[in-house]
Formats: structure tokens, C-alpha cells, sequence
């Protein structure tokens, strides 16, 4: 099992920042990948971004690409979303998740940080 707890979610700015933080524990992250998702009211769960434990691979998905940032610390056992450049319609709940690298699926999932850009 791996226990997840995201925080750093409040309120900003258009065109400011917030930075994402996921706590890991339970077992070794070391095959596993960091995934954030977000969902909007009335809208579908969305990939934003991922990355790899072990090698720091990372990807990202359209809406954020540019003006996001994955990052893990591993002494820390903390993957991280620095989100930079916020539009409104990047208001939705965060979450974090982590998926076996032998696997497909993201199994493990946070709670949940609310994320409000307001112009």
C-alpha cells in the first residue's frame, strides 16, 4: 500500500504560481511513477503531469505543458507540481497518484488539494 497526502492548494492569482506537494509513504517508491490529475466542477478527472521515481523521466499533458513543473525529492519521499502562469480554468481539486511502473493503472490516490485561480 502507499499512503499519499497532497497539500499546498489555496487560492491565486491569474498568472501566479502555486506549488503542489505530495507526501509519500508506505513502501518504497523506487518502481513506481508520480502522476497529478485535476478535476474541474462538472467536468471529467484530466492528466497534468508525471514522473518516474527512479530516473526523473517525466511527461505532460497539454493543458499545463509550459507552465508546469514535476519534480521528486526523494529524501524527502515528496513528489512535487510547481504550477506557474495560472489561468481560471486551472481551478479544480489536485490530486496525486502513484501507479506500479509494471503497471497501467494509477492505483494509489491522495485526497485531494483545491486549487482556485481568481481574476
Amino acid at each position: 500500500q502507499v499512503q499519499l497526502v497532497e497539500s499546498g492548494g489555496g487560492l491565486a492569482q491569474v498568472g501566479g504560481s502555486l506549488r503542489l506537494s505530495c507526501v509519500a509513504s508506505g513502501r518504497s517508491l523506487s518502481s513506481y511513477a508520480m502522476g497529478w490529475f485535476r478535476q474541474a466542477p462538472g467536468k471529467e478527472r484530466e492528466f497534468v503531469a508525471s514522473i518516474r521515481w527512479d530516473d526523473g523521466w517525466t511527461h505532460y499533458a497539454d493543458p499545463m505543458r509550459g507552465r508546469c513543473t514535476v519534480s521528486v525529492d526523494k529524501a524527502k519521499n515528496t513528489a512535487s507540481l510547481q504550477m506557474n502562469n495560472l489561468k481560471p480554468e486551472d481551478t479544480a481539486v489536485y490530486y496525486c497518484a502513484a501507479r506500479a511502473l509494471s503497471g497501467v493503472r494509477f492505483d494509489f490516490w491522495g485526497q485531494g488539494t483545491q486549487v482556485t485561480v481568481s481574476s
